[in-house]
């Protein structure tokens, strides 16, 4: 197996998810820095456009989102395991709702005036209005959550899981860590680590020994890599494509050629030749000048594909 290259930047919540997953797994990891805002170059000559951080890249292979990302560590590290079988598909629900419902809360509680030095640091008028157009094109025109509603929901969600570590578990759905605790945990890291609104969290004890216990796991053995290099490795590798396989919903066929995107924002479509439309992937095949020939991965949950016009 090719080494697994990781690009992210420091405060990416989603990222942290992954940093934690490479620690619980023990895995080592090389850590490529990108831009938090667009441009990023070299992040999309790896990708064919897709915006979100983090990417996870293995040879040619690049895979997008956290979803399918830590899936793939599964298959690559199958112990311990991320999807317990006795609580496999409640702790994929329980992911799915914190990476979407809570996730989005807690981003509309944070990003409150009082935090917003604590958020992006010690930054210059225009590096902040730059960071806000950006944001503002990911989210597509969609509104963003008020504050007075993000705090009554985040309460209520706060309530919730300590509700669920009030049964002596040392993790939130029994004694072993599972996708859901990852996916919960970075969305209340990201206020955690802001001091102007921690302090919603103080009222959960259990929440907080909770968020102690993962953050334990630390982060595997990161290696610094640029992202030149990285391309380049992508450019001298041959992605191999570990299923085939056609799942067919659109009436489109292996090979033809498509569009993937997300559904919900930053809708940056990539274009390329379909590889894969299996139960829960799409892949696509793609040629950059830079990065050569790639396989770019998607979950199915989440995206859409189309029929490139």
């Amino acid at each position: 197996m090719s080494e697994i290259i990781f690009h992210h930047y420091p405060v990416s919540p989603f990222s942290e998810k992954i940093r934690l997953i490479f620690g619980f797994k023990n895995l080592a990891w090389k850590s490529v820095m990108i831009p938090s805002i667009m441009p990023k170059p070299d992040v999309t000559t790896l990708t064919g456009g897709y915006r979100r951080t983090p990417v996870m890249q293995i040879g040619a292979d690049i895979y997008c989102d956290t979803a399918l990302i830590a899936d793939v560590l599964e298959r690559i590290a199958p112990a311990p395991s991320l999807y317990p079988p006795a609580i496999a598909g409640l702790s994929r629900t329980v992911a799915q709702w914190a990476d979407t419902s809570l996730f989005w809360t807690a981003i509309a509680y944070t990003f409150q005036p009082a935090a917003m030095s604590g958020i992006l640091g010690d930054i210059t008028p225009e590096q902040m209005k730059a960071f806000g157009a950006d944001r503002a094109a990911m989210r597509a025109g969609a509104p963003r959550m008020s504050l007075p509603e993000a705090t009554g929901q985040l309460l209520e969600y706060l309530r919730r899981i300590e509700d669920m570590l009030n049964q002596g578990s040392a993790f939130l759905l029994g004694a072993d860590a599972s996708i859901a605790d990852f996916s919960t945990y970075h969305a209340l890291w990201f206020i955690r680590r802001v001091p102007a609104v921690a302090g919603i969290l103080d009222a959960y004890p259990l929440t907080l020994a909770w968020m102690d216990k993962v953050a334990a796991f630390g982060q595997g053995n990161p290696e610094k890599m640029r992202s030149t290099e990285a391309i380049e490795f992508a450019h001298s590798a041959t992605p191999l494509l570990s299923d085939a396989s056609l799942l067919d919903t659109h009436g489109i066929a292996l090979g033809e050629m498509v569009t993937v995107m997300p559904t919900d924002y930053a809708l940056d479509p990539v274009a390329g030749e379909l590889v894969c439309a299996s139960a829960n992937e799409f892949a696509v095949r793609r040629i950059d000048e830079r990065a050569g020939t790639v396989v770019v991965h998607f979950p199915r949950v989440g995206f859409q594909m189309k029929r490139a016009e």
